[in-house]
């Protein structure tokens, strides 16, 4: 018997590509439902479908599932690719609701479900680019 670690990625310990399809279908279904997400549903097309796709892809891979996600898009630059849409705290925070609640409803294990919310919350508040982005302050600072 060996004593080296193996280490599990996320998109194991959450059950693989099942539960990431089921992730993302949860998040969209309460993005498209749920009245205090109106104002981030507006920000999509009609049909979800396409944006169903990439968001699958992207978790993924950002999980430490297969790279379906680079070897099309290329690096992510989420930020920059967002920057078309106005993203502040209202924004950011119907985001974080929809995803918290897809993840309770599909991710079984409560630790990596931790995990994932405080990773996908310093996402989340990454992508903000309003004015009084702590982040962009702090950049501007240095």
């Amino acid at each position: 018997m060996s004593d080296v670690a193996v280490e599990i990625s996320m998109f194991e310990r959450i059950g693989g590509a099942v539960v990431i399809d089921r992730l993302v279908e949860a998040f969209y279904l309460r993005m498209d439902t749920l009245p205090e997400a109106a104002v981030i549903r507006a920000m999509h097309a009609p049909d979800l479908g396409p944006v169903k796709s990439v968001l699958k892809r992207y978790l993924s891979e950002w999980t430490g599932g297969p790279k379906l996600y680079s070897p099309e898009k290329g690096h992510p630059r989420l930020r920059q690719r967002h920057m078309g849409f106005s993203i502040g705290n209202a924004e950011r925070d119907a985001w974080l609701l929809c995803m918290r609640g897809a993840m309770a409803e599909t991710v079984a294990d409560g630790g990596a479900r931790q995990e994932l919310d405080v990773a996908l919350t310093k996402l989340a508040d990454w992508m903000r680019n309003q004015a009084g982005n702590p982040h962009d302050a702090a950049t501007a600072r240095t």
